[in-house]
């Protein structure tokens, strides 16, 4: 079994990336948050995170994987171009995003309601040689047999693997996932499927991995947010205990912090910024209180006195 890192807006940038698979092990493929088209090119945020040398150890060894988003020939071939212009192999298509303000433009999970679009994009792939695609995306976006639907398509072209996330774009994150819908699509898909979605415990990714052993892999977003060892500690199949979990977090966060101060230049204020919305996932057991008080840090000595808190309460 492989497991893939999910790609989170706001999240998993370059520094995140670096950092956390210098720490931790386990994960064969990382996911960058999607590439899009701003003013007729890709947009200089999106050049900046997939640059190699914003991504020298992921990029060497070949686990780094650029999505894409678009909706049409012109834009996909635009974005794979320039990611070809970087040295890239891999790229990933997404027609899952749910967030409506992506959706209702027909991308993302919103394209899946259009098949003229899906195919005309699936299409331009063909013309790149040397290249090795893979396609994420949901059951539909209004209807569980959209993506099923589109399947006969999907089948005859030419992908490396398929995630699939067993929702619908309108349901976004909220509700029970669809595995019934799930399990139909898996058996009519001629391409791997990796299974992605709610995967955040051991308990889960032993459970999915049981009710599917033919997967070629296991994409995890969010659980690997609330637990940045998760997948090292399912590969040793044991928890590690709390108090050296936390200790391998504290070094990990520590070059976190100095990661990100390298790289932004607005001050104290915009890097505390940024730490602190992992703590919106990470240790999930840590009480509301303790949370609060690294979520409203505005100095770094409020942030660090908060986080030397957290992992204090929470090694025992």
């Amino acid at each position: 079994m492989q497991y893939h890192f999910a790609p989170l807006q706001g999240y998993t940038d370059a520094v995140f990336r670096e950092t956390h698979a210098k720490h931790f092990k386990g994960i064969d493929a990382y996911y960058t948050p999607f590439c899009r088209v701003e003013k007729g090119e890709m947009r200089w945020h999106d050049q900046k995170d997939i640059n190699p040398e914003r991504n020298p150890t992921l990029f060497k060894e070949g686990r780094l994987v650029p999505q894409i988003i678009g909706n049409s020939a012109e834009e996909v071939t635009l974005l794979i171009q320039k990611i070809q212009e970087f040295g890239y192999k891999k790229v990933d298509v997404n027609f899952g995003c749910p967030f409506p303000m992506i959706a209702k433009k027909q991308k993302g999970a919103g394209i899946l309601t259009c098949p003229e679009k899906v195919e005309e994009v699936l299409a331009a792939l063909s013309q790149f040689s040397g290249m090795e695609f893979s396609l994420k995306m949901r059951l539909g976006m209004v209807a569980p047999d959209e993506a099923l639907q589109l399947l006969p398509l999907i089948n005859q072209t030419k992908l490396s693997h398929l995630t699939m996330h067993a929702r619908l774009g309108k349901d976004q994150y909220k509700g029970e996932m669809d595995l019934e819908s799930y399990e139909t699509f898996a058996k009519a898909c001629k391409i791997p499927l990796v299974f992605n979605g709610d995967i955040t415990t051991l308990e889960g990714m032993q459970n999915i991995e049981e009710q599917y052993p033919n997967l070629s892999a296991m994409m995890i977003g969010r659980g690997l947010l609330q637990n940045p060892l998760l997948v090292e500690e399912r590969i040793n199949n044991a928890p590690y205990p709390a108090a050296k979990r936390n200790a391998l977090l504290k070094s990990f966060l520590e070059e976190l912090e100095a990661g990100y101060a390298e790289q932004m230049n607005g001050g104290e204020g915009q890097v505390v910024q940024k730490l602190t919305s992992y703590w919106e996932y990470l240790l999930p057991e840590l009480d509301h209180k303790s949370r609060k008080k690294i979520l409203k840090s505005k100095k770094m000595t409020d942030y660090k006195s908060g986080v030397t808190e957290a992992l204090r309460a929470t090694s025992k």
